[in-house]
């Protein structure tokens, strides 16, 4: 009986406390990993702008030419404080997605423009490159997504407006002006107020 008892007091029970052990302590890394995250997630949301241009009709074919939106007012302040952050506590804004729609006319498509990029500017900041298609397709549609760069934005939205230029080569000649939307979604990351 004492064999067994030593045997399970110095070698079993270690084992188990050992592996008890691994468990939780395995377990609060995974959760901490979670958790951080979670945290993550709460400190990003998204600011969603739209604004509408026009193509006016017999745009010459495969010659650039430039579309300005008029300023676009930012909100940002409002938008921090829905979010409970600041402008000072903003860590990186990105262009998360940018969409280009037709609204007129009823059976216009994307297939009259051979390429588009799309630049941002704002008030004592050069003019950069956002967005892009160069080559797009007969068969595009009325709804163009549009590749977007990694840039970090901050300092153009964090102003109180914006400006975007629209640099197209079209390869048709149009019958009629085209009205379209253009809608973009910048992903915000910022320090949550009192942490």
């Amino acid at each position: 009986m004492p064999i067994i008892f030593c045997y399970y007091r110095y070698v079993i029970q270690p084992f188990i406390l050992t592996t008890m052990r691994f468990y939780v302590f395995f377990g609060f890394i995974v959760m901490f990993l979670l958790g951080c995250d979670k945290v993550d997630s709460l400190t990003q949301f998204d600011m969603n702008y739209e604004e509408s241009i026009v193509i006016p009709a017999s745009t010459g074919i495969n010659l650039p030419f430039d579309l300005f939106t008029p300023d676009m007012e930012t909100d940002s302040e409002s938008e921090f404080a829905v979010n409970n952050t600041k402008k000072n506590l903003i860590e990186e804004i990105v262009l998360k997605k940018l969409g280009l729609s037709i609204t007129a006319p009823e059976n216009g498509d994307f297939s009259f423009l051979k390429s588009i990029e799309i630049y941002i500017s704002a008030e004592d900041l050069q003019e950069i490159k956002i967005a892009w298609n160069e080559n797009i397709p007969e068969n595009a549609g009325r709804e163009l997504e549009l590749e977007t760069s990694d840039n970090d934005l901050k300092e153009y939205i964090k102003k109180d407006s914006y400006k975007l230029r629209l640099h197209t080569v079209t390869d048709k000649v149009l019958a009629s002006d085209y009205h379209i939307d253009v809608r973009s979604v910048f992903r915000v990351d910022a320090k949550i107020l009192g942490t």
